[in-house]
């Protein structure tokens, strides 16, 4: 930058108006000049002072000094003689480019949550002047961008991004013990955050707690039993579908808007019927007996957890096991369809205090019954295929097999008639077999397409609105879909059980900063995903610019990339503003800061 004069004759007399511009290089060798400001008509003693604004800059360091740059092939002014320093500019060096963008919006979140307060407050600093805090911010900033292990935060992840700078931690602050003391100090305030964040999430977007949605998940681990007869590492149905593995139930109560209220952990081996009655204890110390909604999939009430909700005056909507819809189906099927909604017809059965809904979705039964269709045709011509091809017995089995593993539930559709089984001198012979479709079954499966059978006791609630309220449950899938996918909290490597539970703890604290920012999305950017807004803001890099003095120092400019047009309208959008530029710093004499 420089000051510009620009002359004008007026009156017989000349004036001279100033401003200050910057020059801009093109590749052709021409240079243009950019007006930052107009300054209008200055005295000397103004100027002198503008030059000085231009050529000085404010060093971090524990007393500001002024330094003024100049180029080291022009000499220093006599004003600039003390505090003067001149900068080799053809040697200047772009250095260690990080992250930025994403972890600042990580850092807003966080604060937009109060987590600051929250979690300073309890996790005070070592004794060694270590900051669990900070370092705890560095782990859920690290479980929301880019999961992985500790000891790649340690090694990698780390100086690839600017959390450290945001924080001003230097890097002794992810050294690989003390991440994992982190995590030791977090799971005794699991139940003053789950109160904390309810009552932020009530205040920043007007929550209620009238409906809520009940599921489980499980989780499984990279470790080799046995372990101890209290470790909640068991084999069990895994919905993960790794039943090689020992695993961990996890149970979660959320939202219709998809906001966390508590989680659980139990052991792998857990039934889904067995996990109600604690939660339902829990919520109601928490939040209190109001008449709330809970809203869960078939398999987790029992007829007994549901009897004991009546009489504390709960309300449910459940999903209905098979077992029961195939006793009810043929008082269902003489009731006639009611439309409840566009494309959603309902038939009703009042059984004493519950009504069940049996619902048709006629979006639904389109298609589940084209997904159908499109396995059995599949399923059919590999049939086919298999018995022109006439195999011998046992790859015949082999192939079946693998054609009844990809074909999935369709195959008991299709009824496989097998040859007698050859004896050993005739092993290799072809042999054929016959197959053909199960008629009474496809009908069975026909009728059941798109429907769904509903058990509540909100009585006197709109048959369509049930149905409304049974498709929340999705927000619970999604939740487990962005913890296990997203925030990657499988596989766990952790051995200690502790560490276990505070790995999870970790990453449902991520996943309060991911709901938090999907919210935001929703209110002020629809149609934009969480991860979609992280890499668009993601790209916004930080870099350290290095210019070395004629006296043997350098000057470090570290700086956050400008952003581009996209990212300029989200951030207009969610209404932020980003922070300033760090303020430069300079090294000691012959001593380079790397």
């Amino acid at each position: 930058m420089y000051l510009k004069c620009h002359r004008r004759f007026k009156d017989g007399k000349e004036h001279r108006y100033w401003s200050i511009a910057e020059k801009y290089r093109c590749r052709n060798g021409r240079s243009v000049d950019r007006h930052i400001l107009y300054l209008g008509e200055i005295n000397d003693s103004q100027k002198e002072s503008w030059l000085r604004c231009i050529d000085t800059f404010d060093v971090a360091s524990r007393r500001q000094t002024r330094l003024a740059l100049f180029p080291s092939d022009r000499a220093i002014p006599k004003y600039a003689g003390d505090h003067g320093v001149q900068v080799c500019l053809e040697e200047f060096t772009l250095r260690r480019p990080r992250q930025w963008g994403a972890c600042w919006t990580f850092c807003r979140i966080w604060e937009e949550l109060e987590l600051d307060r929250f979690w300073s407050e309890r996790l005070k600093n070592s004794r060694k002047g270590t900051s669990w805090y900070r370092l705890l911010m560095v782990l859920a900033a690290y479980r929301l961008i880019d999961p992985g292990s500790e000891w790649r935060l340690h090694r990698q992840w780390y100086k690839r991004s600017a959390m450290g700078d945001l924080l001003g931690e230097e890097f002794s602050l992810v050294a690989k013990d003390k991440l994992y003391r982190c995590l030791d100090k977090l799971l005794e305030h699991k139940e003053d955050l789950f109160s904390f964040l309810t009552g932020r999430w009530q205040d920043l977007f007007g929550i209620t707690y009238d409906v809520i949605l009940y599921d489980l998940t499980s989780t499984y681990f990279e470790s080799d039993p046995p372990f101890d007869k209290n470790d909640k590492r068991k084999y069990g149905y895994s919905r993960d579908h790794r039943p090689d593995c020992v695993q961990v139930v996890i149970a979660l109560v959320v939202t219709p808007e998809g906001f966390p209220l508590a989680y659980e952990v139990m052991p792998g081996n857990t039934r889904d019927n067995a996990t109600l009655p604690e939660f339902l204890k829990k919520i109601e110390s928490r939040y209190g007996k109001a008449r709330r909604i809970w809203l869960m999939d078939r398999g987790i009430p029992t007829e007994e957890h549901l009897a004991g909700m009546k009489e504390r005056g709960m309300l449910y909507l459940v999903g209905t096991p098979k077992g029961r819809l195939t006793r009810l189906e043929k008082e269902l099927l003489a009731r006639s369809w009611e439309e409840a909604r566009p494309g959603v017809q309902v038939k009703l059965l009042p059984r004493e205090d519950d009504l069940y809904v049996w619902v048709q979705s006629r979006p639904r039964v389109g298609k589940e019954r084209s997904m159908r269709k499109r396995k059995l045709k599949r399923l059919w011509a590999r049939l086919k295929e298999l018995q022109r091809q006439r195999p011998a017995y046992e790859n015949l089995l082999l192939k079946l097999g693998a054609a009844k593993k990809e074909s999935g539930r369709v195959w008991s559709l299709v009824e496989v008639k097998l040859p007698e089984p050859p004896d050993r001198k005739a092993r290799s012979r072809r042999v054929s077999f016959t197959y053909s479709l199960n008629k009474k079954k496809l009908r069975a499966v026909r009728r059941r397409e798109g429907r769904y059978l509903l058990r509540s006791n909100l009585v006197e609630t709109d048959p369509g609105k049930l149905w409304e309220f049974y498709l929340l449950l999705v927000e619970v899938e999604a939740a487990f879909k962005n913890l296990k996918g997203d925030l990657a909290v499988r596989p766990i490597f952790h051995q200690r059980r502790e560490r276990i539970e505070a790995h999870i703890f970790l990453a449902f604290l991520a996943y309060c900063v991911y709901v938090t920012l999907r919210q935001r999305l929703r209110q002020r950017a629809p149609g934009l995903t969480v991860r979609q807004a992280l890499d668009s803001l993601g790209m916004m890099q930080m870099l350290d610019v290095h210019f070395p003095t004629t006296d043997g120092r350098e000057l470090i400019f570290t700086r956050y990339t400008q952003p581009e047009k996209e990212q300029q309208l989200l951030l207009s959008q969610l209404g932020w503003r980003l922070p300033k530029q760090p303020p430069p710093r300079i090294t000691a004499k012959r001593a380079v800061e790397m």
